[in-house]
């Protein structure tokens, strides 16, 4: 038996950093927002390595999405000082910078060119020989060829970040709802709510799915408006740096090695992160022994020191990603619904603008122009996948271990 509460001006699906920054942002214009998850802040938070890496990260053929990060990665100064402040606790935002090397002739090649589509790009990035590298961090490998050093790519952490926008978004007002949805609602050709699995029924004005890489997911979405992503499997491993070996590393290294891309990102508290495996095993969220033993293996060759160090803990969790790797952002051809999904590796990244975007839609109806290369609408309808793909029912966002970027 369904019971119904106050409708509010906004209904956020999805208690991730993404549904958060939306919901906070919302509820800063203004208007009366809902949050629906079990667990707010407890899913792609406790996975995630929290790199901005809006040059490092720059891909051939993702020249449109550079805009979009570019701009983020510039808002998070101001931005995390602003939910600092709102929330009284910090974020781990760290300005440390980013160096990226190379351990063979062929990786080597491989960041000239890269450095070269930085520039013609209008990124700054500075090119080092290896004995540089290893003068700005000495526990490198011998072995290092040359690097990228990218000053302006910083980390975050997103454990920290998913605690204080919780929160921020309680002081702001935000209702939450910590139970799973259930099933869109949809009358009269417009989204107006959602049923969630204990049978309450949430009315809104306007309904925004957040849920990451089960966005998709939720019963009563129309076909032609389902979001059509994907889950990219990422393992990633947290070691700790003992005090007698501090400071191990000063700032985010990265390389590829074997052809797989290998990151160590070191926290202040002496956590140091090490990821991330890209394995299209659907909603597979095993650690697996061969998952751990690569990164280790990789990561070993990248700063030797590293197996000296505590293993403290293993995850696994589930990027959204969609057809272009870039989010879906805004109005769908479903009047009262919106998507703030498939951010595949840059959710962390993208978590200011993605808030200030959702917030300008909700509010005036319409995209900004730095979000319109990324409506819903660029992609046509997408087919629900068959029943046997299905994860668990109901569903909006996954759990602390199955949920968005690695």
């Amino acid at each position: 038996m369904r019971t119904s509460v106050q409708s509010s001006d906004v209904l956020v699906v999805g208690g991730g950093i993404i549904g958060l920054v939306t919901a906070w942002r919302s509820a800063q214009r203004g208007l009366s927002t809902t949050l629906a998850d079990p667990e707010p802040g407890g899913g792609a938070a406790r996975v995630a390595a929290g790199m901005l890496a809006a040059v490092t990260e720059l891909h051939y053929g993702e020249q449109m999405l550079l805009g979009l990060n570019v701009a983020s990665a510039e808002r998070y100064p101001e931005f995390v000082a602003e939910l600092e402040e709102a929330s009284g606790q910090e974020t781990g935002f760290r300005a440390c910078g980013t160096l990226s090397v190379a351990l063979d002739s062929d990786d080597r090649a491989h960041l000239r060119e890269l450095h070269a589509l930085q520039q013609r790009s209008g990124l700054r990035s500075e090119w080092l020989t290896g004995r540089e590298c290893r003068r700005l961090e000495p526990m490198l490998a011998p072995g290092v060829r040359g690097g990228l050093r990218v000053d302006g790519d910083h980390q975050v952490d997103p454990r920290r970040l998913a605690s204080a926008l919780v929160t921020a978004c309680e002081r702001t007002g935000v209702g939450f709802r910590r139970s799973w949805a259930e099933r869109l609602l949809v009358t009269g050709g417009r989204a107006t709510g959602v049923v969630l699995a204990d049978g309450t029924e949430l009315a809104a004005g306007q309904v925004v799915l957040a849920g990451g890489s089960l966005s998709g997911r939720l019963a009563g979405i129309p076909e032609a408006v389902v979001p059509p992503v994907r889950p990219v499997k990422g393992q990633v491993l947290r070691l700790t740096v003992p005090p007698a070996y501090a400071p191990f590393l000063s700032r985010t290294v990265r390389a590829v090695v074997r052809g797989s891309h290998v990151y160590l990102v070191p926290r202040a508290n002496g956590e140091l992160v090490v990821g991330a495996t890209t394995e299209e095993q659907g909603w597979d969220t095993t650690v697996t022994a061969g998952g751990v033993y690569e990164l280790l293996r990789d990561a070993h060759e990248l700063v030797p020191g590293i197996t000296e160090l505590p293993l403290t803990e293993t995850r696994a969790g589930l990027r959204p990603a969609s057809p272009d790797n870039a989010p879906l952002l805004g109005p769908t051809a479903l009047d009262g619904l919106h998507l703030a999904t498939g951010h595949h590796r840059n959710g962390v990244l993208l978590t200011p603008v993605t808030g200030d975007v959702m917030a300008h839609v909700l509010t005036t109806g319409e995209l900004p122009e730095l979000g319109r290369p990324f409506a819903p609408r660029r992609f046509a309808p997408t087919a629900v996948p068959s029943d046997a793909s299905r994860p668990p029912s109901p569903v909006t966002t996954a759990p602390a271990s199955q949920e968005q970027p690695v």
